[in-house]
């Protein structure tokens, strides 16, 4: 499986530029206070997915293991570069029921990180309602998003960041979140 973004059209560029969804400064800021948009890039990633049974059968080297997914969509919203919290949040918590998973086992949540200041506030409360629950956590939930460090692969983007986090499990080192020097001051950290 895998997912490819080419930058081909001038058109799409300027259409998300007018509508104010590209960074100003050409960085992605997600999550900090000066978050002003993404940068589009380009590029491709593939992965090879089995059953853990056949790859443990067949000797294959195992980089992680994706013990649940849930896919949905944004629905209405206050306008289309505003995030819809609340699906956002059913997403995640179907995807820990899938997995077996209670929120407080979740170490690391890469997450999609629009760089704006509404969007990243919006999908932080929802991550915090998701992975909040069931009490006191042992551990902070850390957060990352890989468009900081290769901009928004847009078509690819969710590959993007299963690499990310499978090659962060592999190393056990999660990469840093360039362009973090201010917390969105919206959000309660």
């Amino acid at each position: 499986v895998g997912g490819v973004n080419a930058v081909l059209s001038a058109s799409v560029t300027r259409f998300l530029r007018n509508v104010g969804m590209l960074s100003t400064t050409g960085r992605c800021r997600p999550f900090d206070a000066s978050g002003d948009g993404y940068v589009r890039s380009e590029g491709c990633g593939m992965v090879v997915l089995k059953r853990l049974s056949e790859a443990q059968a067949d000797g294959d080297r195992i980089w992680a293991v994706v013990r649940g997914s849930a896919v949905n969509q944004n629905g209405s919203s206050a306008g289309l570069t505003v995030p819809n919290g609340p699906a956002q949040e059913r997403v995640m918590q179907e995807a820990l029921e899938r997995a077996g998973a209670e929120p407080g086992m979740v170490d690391y949540l890469e997450a999609h990180g629009t760089g704006t200041d509404v969007g990243d506030t919006i999908e932080i409360n929802a991550i915090a309602s998701a992975y909040g629950q069931g009490g006191e956590r042992e551990h902070p939930l850390l957060l990352g998003s890989v468009k900081s460090n290769i901009g928004h692969l847009e078509w690819a983007s969710g590959i993007a960041g299963l690499i990310k986090t499978a090659l962060a499990l592999r190393h056990g080192v999660i990469p840093q979140q360039l362009h973090f020097n201010d917390p969105n001051p919206n959000v309660d950290w």
